[in-house]
């Protein structure tokens, strides 16, 4: 299990590496440092089982098990000192089904939760963030780049691990 977890992440930092910086170094430090910014999802990694496999082929584009792209969506992770809110996809297998379809994705707002960002070598951030008032899920794993691509792998009891990639920014201010 946790070879397959550090294969998923290793290729998803090759994947990252490919584009163009999201956010400046100056800004990605700002906003980990002042616990205030927005995980933007760009693609979803659901954990490859036959079940899901045989779901994602026949989505458009979909080849199987892989990476889905989330272009033109607004899935995202807000993070700020006093609360996270997150509004993505979830793709893959639940082990309890939900009373409420609307209560498919990962979406939840949590005041009572830990947070812990790690500053690692060359720049990157390891940022771990554990729930206590959610129902579904428990904890999720930030890898932020110092150019601002990160990759969140989200953990539940009752769902198998998605796995995101996407980059970080500031919120925008909301208008009056």
């Amino acid at each position: 299990m946790k070879a397959i977890k550090n294969i998923l992440v290793a290729a998803t930092l090759l994947i990252a590496v490919q584009a163009n910086a999201q956010t400046d170094k100056e800004t990605t430090i700002k906003v980990i440092n002042n616990q205030h910014y927005v995980f933007n999802a760009t693609s979803a990694m659901p954990m490859a089982n036959n079940d899901v496999n045989r779901v994602l082929s026949r989505m458009p584009g979909g080849a199987g098990g892989g990476m889905i792209q989330l272009s033109g969506s607004q899935y995202q992770l807000i993070v700020t000192k006093d609360s996270v809110e997150s509004y993505l996809p979830y793709y893959g297998r639940a082990y309890t089904a939900t009373m409420n379809p609307d209560d498919a994705g990962i979406k939840f707002k949590s005041k009572k939760f830990t947070y812990k960002a790690e500053k690692k070598k060359k720049g990157s951030w390891l940022i771990s963030m554990n729930f206590k008032d959610t129902k579904d899920t428990q904890s999720m794993i930030l890898n932020v780049s110092e150019n601002g691509y990160a990759t969140l792998s989200v953990n539940s009891n009752n769902r198998q691990s998605i796995t995101f990639n996407g980059f970080i920014s500031e919120p925008k201010e909301k208008k009056k």
